[in-house]
């Protein structure tokens, strides 16, 4: 029930060097990751997961783990072999963790805990064990004494999760050492733990996809694609996914099509083995996007790779993150690293990430949605002020190192914690 994720499958494996970063962030950053990963050097640590690619956590393992590595620190990486049946009741766990009103049957339980058993019963021995969203939450119910520390970490927005759904989760997330989120207002008010640790994600700048690469290159691919570079472009670039609202980001393009006819939009969507859900949601998108030539639809299984990614966020006139539940977003740190302006949901994570004095393009309905872009398309001198002051805020907040340094300086707190027990 449980696979190796190798290290030469990691995207970003030729970053793996903590030099490498000296251009980007303060060298005590890095002296004391070095520190740090030296006090932990003997420490075996596993991470799991569901999927090993299409999704933020995805992005976030196949950036760290090699780095870490790098440091002569024993990490290893596992995901969770399961069923399609499984992930339709993981994605409506999901989406109840997020608010959504779902109620989970009996039937969906079992299949559920069935399935962390397994996983549990396959697992290696380890010192420290990660485990990312609610997928394998119950692998420490069922580990057994192993002498080893377990590690929560929630990337997604539970501030209101659903109460039936929350009240089955809660005693296995309770079971673990330590709970991480990117925000306090995403830990539910009722869960009881040990140790809490607030970590927003972060972006690895020497990543393929966010790699500063020559903006003919960009213009190049992006021209390719069909796009015409002498027009407005407007990018969104998530997962199919309705808290994402890829339908009212095509809303909001279109009313603002009606005052500047000229303008395109793109819509770079990813899909996850462990989200079901995208396939109908791109099927909604393209029933859209078929009657409209300026309107384009790429995906990550139709060549939509981490270097077109990122040459459409380096083109775009504006991009846009419309999302109406978000625990980060990736994608914003993304953008806002390559200089573009945005207009973003005000929701989540998202606005942590957006500098003080723009805060303004963060939205709340499709009609912001539109203002906002109008607004940025017509005064060139804001779009270029907001990129240098987003690319700043990022380098600032959320690249790579930061979020390396955080993660084990909590595994250390928590072993430590361990030792004075």
């Amino acid at each position: 029930m449980l696979s190796r994720v190798d290290r030469n499958g990691y995207r970003s494996a030729p970053s793996a060097n903590i030099d490498n970063y000296r251009s980007f962030v303060d060298h005590e950053l890095l002296d004391e990751i070095r520190g740090l990963a030296k006090g932990l050097s003997e420490v075996r640590i596993c991470h799991v997961n569901s999927t090993a690619a299409g999704g933020g956590v995805a992005e976030l393992l196949n950036c760290a783990l090699p780095l870490l590595q790098s440091l002569d620190m024993q990490v290893e990486w596992r995901l969770m072999r399961s069923s399609p049946t499984f992930f339709m009741v993981t994605k409506e766990i999901h989406n109840a963790l997020q608010g959504s009103q779902v109620d989970l049957t009996q039937e969906a339980q079992r299949l559920y805990l069935d399935h962390n058993r397994e996983t549990a019963e396959h697992l290696d021995d380890y010192d420290v064990y990660i485990v990312h969203d609610p997928q394998p939450a119950a692998l420490r119910h069922f580990a057994g004494g192993r002498n080893a520390r377990w590690i929560w970490r929630c990337h997604i927005d539970t501030a209101d999760p659903a109460p039936s759904v929350w009240s089955f989760l809660r005693p296995y997330v309770q079971e673990h050492d330590a709970a991480v989120f990117t925000l306090d207002q995403f830990v539910p008010h009722d869960l009881q733990m040990n140790r809490l640790a607030l970590i927003p994600p972060a972006i690895d700048p020497l990543g393929t996809k966010n790699l500063d690469l020559p903006r003919e290159i960009c213009r190049h691919v992006v021209a390719n694609a069909g796009l015409d570079l002498d027009r407005p472009i407007l990018l969104q670039v998530s997962r199919f996914d309705p808290w994402k609202d890829p339908l009212g980001v095509i809303k909001a393009y279109q009313m603002v099509k009606q005052q500047i006819p000229e303008v395109q939009l793109v819509l770079v969507g990813v899909l996850a083995g462990d989200d079901p859900q995208g396939w109908s949601i791109l099927d909604s998108v393209n029933q859209v996007a078929g009657h409209d030539p300026d309107l384009f639809v790429f995906t990550n299984l139709n060549g939509a790779g981490n270097l077109e990614v990122n040459a459409f966020q380096h083109v775009a006139d504006i991009v846009i993150q419309k999302s109406i539940k978000e625990a980060f977003g990736l994608v914003v740190s993304e953008a806002l690293w390559k200089g573009a302006p945005m207009v973003a949901g005000r929701t989540g994570g998202i606005p942590m990430q957006f500098p003080d004095e723009y805060q303004r393009y963060l939205v709340d309905s499709v009609e912001a949605c539109a203002d906002g872009i109008l607004d940025l398309l017509e005064h060139a001198e804001i779009r270029a002020a907001f990129g240098s002051a987003g690319q700043e805020h990022v380098r600032q907040h959320f690249l790579l190192p930061r979020l390396v340094r955080d993660e084990l300086a909590l595994i250390r707190n928590v072993l430590e914690r361990e030792k004075a027990a």
